[in-house]
């Protein structure tokens, strides 16, 4: 087996580049050929991934966190070639949906060295001008999505409670959105949703933000969405509501509605999604499952 091992392009002179070595080094300890990718943009080192499989590299490790799962997705979908990750990032959501969070360094070079594989499903998302793009923890758009926008800007803290902070702030504004939502549901027929939402948020995992299981019940094996709609309700009633957020058990309250889903159309004026953490495209967008479309590097059970 040969891996191209993706570093974060924003870190290569960091903490991720030296975790990166280590997990190179775990890896060529078990006679993987193993070398370091990373370009000085994601664009850049998309491109250099590329052109590593197009050279043979027969497997793709991840050192960091969703942001650079998702530039890694966006070349392994529907190929076949194993997916590993290295859990580094601010987040970590898509090694959660995976089981692999937990795992350090060793671990994680462990689980790809030992070759157990598994397929899981990515969503798919298509832009009004043809293009498309994959995600495999959870598009956000709406509230949500402007709190991701802010704790992209913020420097300080660091790790999950950067979210919380942000999602705290954002109740200052806190508005129903005019969403037009348009549902094809688990048995194929459709609903269309066309009403003042906080935020809509579709799951092929469970959480973002570092943890927070906003789509409690998704699995990314099961060939469907999970869709989160939130109505508008008073500042003070949401605040309340905050801490069943972050348990999973915010589903039940009246304000919420789920749907299992195999595609879904977003469209709302000025909103922008984002999806595994960065921003994926401005609404309207056509998000679908793509079922089995990615092979993952898993620990034996």
């Amino acid at each position: 087996m040969s891996v191209a091992l993706l570093v974060n392009p924003v870190a290569r002179g960091g903490a991720h580049a030296g975790a990166a070595e280590q997990a190179a080094e775990r890896l060529r300890a078990h006679g993987i050929r193993t070398t370091l990718v990373s370009g000085g943009n994601a664009a850049e080192s998309t491109e250099l991934l590329r052109t590593a499989i197009g050279l043979g590299t027969t497997a793709v490790a991840v050192a960091g966190g969703d942001g650079t799962v998702n530039l890694a997705l966006q070349v392994l979908a529907g190929t076949g070639i194993p997916l590993g990750v290295i859990p580094l990032g601010t987040g970590n959501d898509f090694a959660m949906a995976l089981g692999l969070h937990e795992l350090d360094i060793a671990q994680a070079a462990e689980t790809i060295a030992a070759g157990g594989t598994r397929t899981i499903d990515l969503a798919r998302v298509t832009r009004d001008d043809g293009s498309v793009a994959y995600f495999g923890s959870v598009l956000a758009s709406g509230f949500d999505s402007r709190v991701n926008d802010r704790a992209n800007g913020m420097r300080w803290p660091r790790g999950g409670s950067r979210y919380t902070i942000a999602l705290l702030i954002e109740f200052a504004t806190l508005a129903g959105i005019p969403f037009d939502v348009e549902l094809e549901l688990e048995d194929g027929t459709t609903e269309r949703v066309s009403r003042d939402l906080v935020m809509a948020t579709l799951g092929n995992g469970r959480s973002y933000g570092g943890g927070i299981p906003i789509c409690p019940d998704a699995d990314p094996a099961d060939g469907l969405l999970d869709v989160v709609l939130v109505r508008p309700a008073g500042r003070l009633r949401l605040l309340r509501l905050l801490p069943r957020v972050y348990r999973g058990t915010h589903t039940s309250i009246p304000e919420v509605s789920t749907y299992r889903v195999r595609s879904a159309r977003l469209s709302s004026p000025g909103v922008t999604a984002y999806a595994d953490g960065d921003p994926i495209g401005a609404l309207p967008l056509t998000i679908d499952v793509a079922p089995g479309a990615l092979t993952v590097f898993a620990p034996t059970p």
